[in-house]
């Protein structure tokens, strides 16, 4: 409904300020007389409504204020020591100056609280996500709330359980020898074949999109996860000679460690992660 009320703020601050304009430029074309007058005020009218949507409504009123004052002093002298009688435009700009500057603060208003809304959201969004937008792969969110889940049935059904984490060789240095877009794509791809590598039901992570860094939760022990990175291994070589090379020129290889959940040793998934790259310091 918030939202709602902004965007209606603004879309009609915006259609106000399209009419007032063109009542300004229709008022300056249509006096001939005063022409150069009405010229030099049409461009303090603009003057102090951009340095109202620059700044703020209160600069806006006490720049209008000032020049109501002096156009108003300016419009006094003229009357009575000059002698020139009051006309229309001496009204219009006392009136038509601060009905612009109120329309371009509207605007402004408006358009801050949209940006304040979309930010929120952004926040918001980032918060709640559980996927990892390169790769739809679950991140580290999604993976605190499964391993508790995973930990708890472990520990119930005395279910083997451990987690292999793995990186690529000297990421940083690779990454710099590609575009953008390259290495969305290597993670991408990556990310596919480590999920060729692994069963059904177990279940594989983004753990840090920034340096990549991949999670795989697996139902089994140690001995079952060196085959699983056995496995890995051997697909990166076979992918560096059939794809990898081919389409980046770059060799890839794999960094990986592996632990297996013990509840006295590991007692939230945050220390189930930090012990599995321990373990890949031994990965040379």
């Amino acid at each position: 409904m918030k939202r709602y009320q902004s965007s209606l703020l603004s879309d009609a601050a915006f259609l106000l300020l399209f009419v007032v304009c063109f009542i300004h430029i229709v008022f300056t074309a249509g006096d001939p007389n005063h022409y150069l007058m009405n010229m030099i005020l049409l461009n303090v009218s603009f003057l102090i409504a951009v340095m109202t949507y620059f700044t703020s409504i209160t600069v806006g009123l006490i720049l209008n204020i000032v020049f109501i004052f002096g156009y108003g002093t300016y419009t006094i002298y003229q009357t009575v020591i000059v002698g020139e009688p009051l006309q229309s435009y001496h009204y219009y700009w006392l009136v038509m100056t601060p009905v612009l500057t109120v329309i371009v603060a509207l605007l402004t208003f408006a358009n801050r609280r949209l940006q304040q809304e979309k930010e929120q959201l952004q926040a918001k969004n980032a918060s709640l996500a559980t996927l990892d937008e390169r790769t739809n792969l679950k991140n580290t969110r999604s993976f605190q709330s499964d391993a508790t889940i995973f930990m708890a049935l472990s520990n119930r059904y005395q279910i083997p359980l451990t987690l292999l984490v793995m990186t690529v060789k000297h990421w940083d240095e690779l990454s710099r020898m590609v575009s953008e877009a390259q290495i969305t794509d290597m993670v991408y791809d990556i990310s596919r074949m480590s999920e060729t590598s692994i069963r059904m039901n177990d279940s594989l992570y983004m753990l840090n999109a920034d340096h990549p860094t991949w999670g795989l939760m697996l139902f089994t022990d140690e001995d079952g996860a060196k085959v699983v990175i056995q496995r890995l291994k051997e697909k990166a070589e076979s992918f560096n000679t059939v794809e990898f090379s081919s389409k980046y020129k770059l060799d890839m290889k794999l960094t990986v460690g592996a632990i297996q959940y013990n509840a006295e040793e590991i007692t939230e998934p945050l220390d189930f992660i930090a012990k599995a790259r321990q373990k890949m310091e031994y990965d040379i």
